[in-house]
Formats: structure tokens, C-alpha cells, sequence
């Protein structure tokens, strides 16, 4: 009794049995059915798409294949050839050589090649195009490890050519322009970054980088006080903006982000935790509405979000705990969002 196999094997091929094989007949030829002519003379024509005979004219095809390399240009004769070669055009890059010429290494032990990848690297570039070069790299580079779009690398990237043609930070390290661009480029975008985000990921000082920064908002005139349009609880510094990321850090619902919103409006209107930095009033705020609405965050989760210590958070939270009559919406409790038993009196110092 023969048993099915789950995978059965091939029949075996016999050697003495071929199958016939099929393939083109490279022995046909195309003539012109009018000349008969044994050595046609066939022309393609790729700017109409039609295959001609040579001799009298007749269209033997059309609509062929243009098979040649796209080497043709539509622009005048003055200007280089935009050709298919190498990457896209960046108009940052605009007047610099954006090709690269690479030497191999193999050269028989001789040493020629070293010489002259030396000379090439010479020749290609100057120092400031090779500079500007390294500072886009390194600018891609941390806003990819920053999560940051396109847009904002663009931004950066525009700000640092613009004062390097200027001459605007002769003499700061490049890492410290590079961070000074990157956090004016994210408040440009309403994507504010604090100083101590950007000095983590640069490794940069808090005091070069205020420097250079400062040196940049007094040359683009991007300081609150230079426009008139511009006040200083703009919202791209002020602590709403900060929200987001810190609600989406902590896993919070989309509610605890508008109410507390509205708590840090009603408190700078009402002048409560004048003075303290955004960063300090946001994670403060956030503590207050957690305990308001009964979302558990503990303050140490919290610090670690805004990167400020758990003194500062406690001793923003007295400070609206104080006038929470003030700050809390009756809108609110009447709705049972809300209770004001929940806020506990916070003692410590």
C-alpha cells in the first residue's frame, strides 16, 4: 500500500528524453516589404517614435522605445547641463560643488593614492565650503536623533549660512552654533525645545550656548523687545507650548492638557508664579491638574518629564494651591471634572 507524502519528491529525469527548447530565431531579419533589399537600411526615429526604412521612406513602426541615456536638455546653451546625474539640486548649497571625487585605495602599496585623495580633497573644495558641509551633516544628524522634521533642519541650516556669511559667531566652537540654530529653528516652527534639551543632545554649555544664542536674536532680530508685533508671552516661549509633549510623555487623557491650559492662562493673568521660567510652571501645572481631576502622577514622573526638581514643582503647585479658588473653572466641579478636596495642602519646604 503506497502512502501520499506531505512534500514529494521530483520525478526523476530520464537522459535520454530532451525537451525541445524555444528561443528567438536570431536568423530574422527585418526588411522593407517595398525594397526587399537583402541589407536594409531601417532608421529609428526617436524624436517621432517610428521605425522608417532608409530607402523609400516607409514607416515600417511606431511608437518605439527611446533605449539611449536621457542626456538631452531643454535649456539654452549658456549654463551647466541638468542632467540625471547625482543627487537633487539644494538651493543652500547654491554656488558649491555638491559631487564628490573619490580616490580608491588600491595603488599597490606605492602610497600615490593617499597624495592624491590630498590634493583632490584640496582642489574640490575651500575650507568655508568644506565647513558648511560638515555643519549641515552634523545638523541632519541631530535632528534625526531629535525626532525633528525636515522643516526644522532647513530652518537651522538657512541660519547657520546666513551667519557664517555674516561673520556673526567668528570664534565660537561649531557645536555651539549648531545648537543655537537648532533651538531658534524649533521656536520658529512652534516646536520650542528647552536649553537643557538641546545641551543634552549637543553636549554643549548653558553659557555658550545663551551666548551664541543671544548673539543670534540681536543679528536676526528675533528678540520679544525688537518687534512691536511681538510681546514677551508670545506663545512660542510661553509654557502651553510645552504641554503637549510633556501630557503625551506622561500617558495623560486629552482633557488634563486643555484644563490645565486654562489654569496657567487664568494664573498669569491673575499675576500668580510671576518670575518662574516655563518649564518650572508647566510641570507645576501639570501637578495641579493631576491632583484636581484625580489623574495618580507622582511628582518624581513629573520631574523627570520637564527636567526640573520636585522642589520647584511643589513650590509652583503652593503657589496656584493658594489661589486655586481663582484658578478653577465652577464650569468644572458643576460638571464633576473636577473637585477642590482633592488638592491636598502641601507642607513641605
Amino acid at each position: 500500500m503506497a502512502y501520499a507524502q506531505p512534500f514529494p519528491l521530483a520525478a526523476p529525469q530520464h537522459k535520454g528524453s530532451s525537451q525541445p527548447t524555444f528561443g528567438p530565431d536570431l536568423a530574422v531579419r527585418l526588411i522593407c516589404p517595398e525594397c526587399r533589399d537583402p541589407n536594409p537600411n531601417i532608421v529609428e526615429e526617436f524624436g517621432s517614435g517610428d521605425l522608417v526604412c532608409g530607402n523609400c521612406g516607409l514607416v515600417l513602426g511606431d511608437r518605439i522605445v527611446d533605449t539611449r541615456s536621457e542626456w538631452r536638455t531643454f535649456a539654452n546653451d549658456e549654463g551647466d547641463d541638468p542632467s540625471r546625474v547625482g543627487a537633487a539640486s539644494d538651493p543652500l548649497m547654491e554656488g558649491m560643488e555638491q559631487l564628490d571625487t573619490v580616490i580608491s585605495f588600491r595603488d599597490g602599496g606605492s602610497g600615490i593614492a593617499r597624495e592624491l585623495q590630498r590634493a583632490a580633497s584640496r582642489s574640490q573644495s575651500s575650507r568655508s565650503e568644506r565647513n558648511i558641509l560638515t555643519a549641515f551633516r552634523d545638523i541632519s544628524s541631530w535632528c534625526d536623533q531629535f525626532s525633528l522634521p525636515k522643516t526644522i533642519s532647513d530652518i537651522a541650516k538657512q541660519l547657520y549660512k546666513r551667519s557664517d556669511e555674516e561673520k556673526l559667531l567668528r570664534g565660537k566652537p561649531l557645536d555651539a552654533v549648531i545648537a543655537a540654530c537648532i533651538f531658534i529653528a524649533c521656536r520658529q516652527a512652534h516646536v520650542p525645545r528647552t536649553f537643557r534639551e538641546i545641551c543634552n543632545l549637543t553636549h554643549v554649555s548653558k553659557k555658550i550656548l545663551g551666548q551664541c544664542y543671544k548673539a543670534l536674536e540681536q543679528a536676526f532680530n528675533l528678540s520679544p523687545g525688537a518687534s512691536t508685533n511681538t510681546s514677551s508671552s508670545s506663545p512660542s516661549t510661553g509654557p502651553e507650548t510645552l504641554l503637549v509633549r510633556y501630557c503625551n510623555h506622561l500617558d495623560l487623557p486629552p482633557n488634563v492638557q486643555s484644563i490645565c491650559s486654562d489654569i496657567i492662562v487664568a494664573a498669569r493673568k491673575h499675576g500668580i508664579a510671576d518670575g518662574r521660567s516655563p518649564v518650572s510652571i508647566a510641570g507645576g501645572a501639570i501637578y495641579f491638574t493631576c491632583l484636581l481631576l484625580g489623574k495618580v502622577k507622582s511628582v518624581r514622573d513629573i520631574s523627570m518629564v520637564a527636567g526640573v526638581s520636585e522642589g520647584t514643582i511643589k513650590l509652583v503647585y503652593r503657589l496656584y494651591y493658594a489661589e486655586k479658588e481663582k484658578l478653577v473653572k465652577q464650569d468644572w466641579i458643576d460638571e464633576g471634572k473636577a473637585k477642590l478636596d482633592r488638592l491636598p495642602f502641601d507642607t513641605t519646604k
